[in-house]
Formats: C-alpha cells, sequence, structure tokens
C-alpha cells in the first residue's frame, strides 16, 4: 500500500549549532537510506499546500508564539539551555505546522490512510507557554486539535514512543477526554515528568496513560506493555484517528538515552496500532518524527516503521 511521506527537515531554516544533537543529519540519512530501498516504490513524496494555522493558538499562548518569531526575527538565540531558533526556525517551526495540519487534512478526505511527517523542530516537549527539549511547537497536538476543531471528532489516540516524556503533549490535553495521550519512556529521565500515577485530571482523568520504563529495558517489555496494557486501553477508547510521536531515540545505539530497542520493535509496535486503525478508524494514522540522534539507528528504525505502515 502507498503512504505518503513529507519531507521537512529544514537544513536550510533550522540550521543546528555546531555539535548539537538535534541536527538536520538525524533524519535526512534516515531518509536517503529508505528512497533507495525495495520500499520506496511505496512512498509518495508529498509537497504540502499552505494550511491553517489557526489550531496553532488553539494550543499555543499567542504571546508564547510571537515571542518565538521575535527571537528568530532578531537573530535567533536559545529558549533555554538546550532549545535553540536560529533567524529563520520561526518559518521552519510554521511550516511543519501547515505539514501537520495538511497531512491531517489528506488522510480525512481519504487521499492517503496513512502519512508520515518527517519534520523538524520536533515538537512534544514544547508547552502552551514554552518550548522546551529541541521543541518549538507542539506539532502533534496542533494535528489533534485540528482534527478535533474541524472534523469534530470526539476520540483522537497520541501514541508517543519516544524515549523522552512528551511533557508538552500531556500537558496540553491533561484535562481533556478527546485525547487519550500514550506515552513510553526512560523513567526517571529527562524532562522529569511521566510516572504512572500522572492519569489526567477533571474531564481528562483516565485518558493519559504514561508506562516508564527502567533503564536498559528492550524490545521483550516494550512488547508486553503494548499487548497487556496500551492495546486494551486503546480498544476501549476505540480511536477516530491514530497519531504518533515517533522518536527512534530508544534505539540500542541512540546517544542521548538507555532503553534498548532494536528495529524490530518499531516494527512490532507499529504493527499493533496498524491493526487498531483498521478495526476503529479505516486505518487511518499520521505518524510524526520527533527524537533520534543516532543517523544509522534512526534508519533502520525509519525503514522498519514505514514498511509496517504499508501492510493494509
Amino acid at each position: 500500500m502507498k503512504i505518503g511521506l513529507i519531507k521537512q527537515v529544514h537544513e536550510d531554516l533550522h540550521p543546528a549549532p555546531p555539535s548539537h544533537p538535534e541536527n538536520p543529519l538525524r533524519m535526512n540519512a534516515a531518509l536517503r537510506v529508505v528512497e533507495q530501498s525495495d520500499i520506496a516504490d511505496n512512498l509518495e513524496i508529498l509537497q504540502p499546500g499552505t494550511a491553517s494555522i489557526e489550531a496553532l493558538y488553539n494550543i499555543h499562548d499567542r504571546r508564547y508564539v510571537e515571542s518565538v518569531k521575535k527571537v528568530s526575527d532578531e537573530g535567533g538565540g536559545y529558549l533555554d539551555g538546550d532549545t535553540y531558533a536560529t533567524k529563520r526556525s520561526y518559518q521552519a517551526g510554521v511550516k511543519v505546522i501547515e505539514g501537520a495540519v495538511w497531512a491531517c487534512d489528506r488522510i480525512m478526505d481519504d487521499d492517503y490512510r496513512r502519512i508520515f511527517l518527517a519534520g523538524r523542530p520536533p515538537g512534544h516537549h514544547a508547552e502552551k507557554k514554552r518550548g522546551m527539549g529541541f521543541c518549538l511547537f507542539n506539532n502533534i497536538a496542533v494535528a489533534a486539535e485540528h482534527l478535533i476543531a474541524k472534523y469534530n471528532l470526539e476520540r483522537v489516540a497520541i501514541v508517543d514512543w519516544d524515549v523522552h516524556h512528551g511533557n508538552g503533549t500531556q500537558n496540553i490535553f491533561y484535562e481533556r477526554d478527546d485525547v487519550f495521550f500514550v506515552s513510553l519512556h526512560q523513567y526517571p529521565y529527562y524532562p522529569g515528568s511521566g510516572s504512572a500515577n500522572e492519569r489526567g485530571e477533571g474531564r481528562g482523568e483516565g485518558f493519559t496513560l504514561n508506562i516508564p520504563m527502567s533503564s536498559g529495558s528492550g524490545d521483550e517489555e516494550y512488547e508486553t506493555a503494548f499487548k497487556n496494557i496500551i492495546m486494551p486501553e486503546l480498544d476501549k477508547y476505540e480511536p477516530q484517528m491514530i497519531l504518533i510521536s515517533a522518536g527512534f531515540d530508544a534505539r540500542d545505539r541512540d546517544p542521548l538515552a538507555s532503553i534498548n530497542l532494536t528495529e524490530s520493535a518499531y516494527t512490532k509496535m507499529t504493527g499493533h496500532l496498524v491493526d487498531l486503525a483498521n478495526r476503529h478508524c479505516g486505518g487511518k494514522i499520521l505518524s510524526i518524527f520527533e527524537g533520534g540522534y543516532d543517523p544509522t539507528a534512526n534508519a533502520e528504525s525509519l525503514y522498519a516503521h514505514l514498511k509496517e505502515l504499508m501492510r493494509d
């Protein structure tokens, strides 16, 4: 089955400072591998058109968005000790948001059932009023909000398997029941949140599912979590759309963490979500790149992820 691929690596708009781990190479190298592989014929390279970014302001405080623009307009700088912006990073961030919104529209219009957005800057650490952890705007949260606001979806699932807890996404939807947020992550580790007792509040109680993973966990532990915890919960939720925060930094070779997944884990995790999507939402999945800092591991993991997304 053909799937869509959106490439928004933005090496020109969002170049990294010297030696910074969040750099264009981490995804460009992986894209070269998959585009020269045996799955290339089932990848359709998509060029997003302009799209409304009104959902950006439904997710992020307008003053925060303006502050990011101001930092870029003034030549760039750091939002915190890790999170940089260049003179055109605001433009890059907006383009990824547009790409996510446009991809949602293509999927909801039945042009594609599944799309992978290879975008940077990443997004899942960005909270309502601040960027952090290399992230400027929360791309996946904006996508979920767009689906709810434009298409009146009542149940959107976000599965975040980045090795770091998706604190920004959790923060944004913590008191809502129209988004079921699942995160598997190394714990305790950056950013410090994501304990199992963080389950949501108010209307959102029970719609946040954190699965902390100990340092050294591998394929078996992740498979057990998917089969015994995640899939039963998501089957009960019956999502109308599935979004994936696809970080590949839980790989055994990644330099920024201590989880030991192989590429096989990404085949199995993706496979579970493909089956879930086929059961509940006509196979609809949007996957958005997050972390992953070893180019070779990213290439292997992306190949496994995309190949399984192609399964009908």
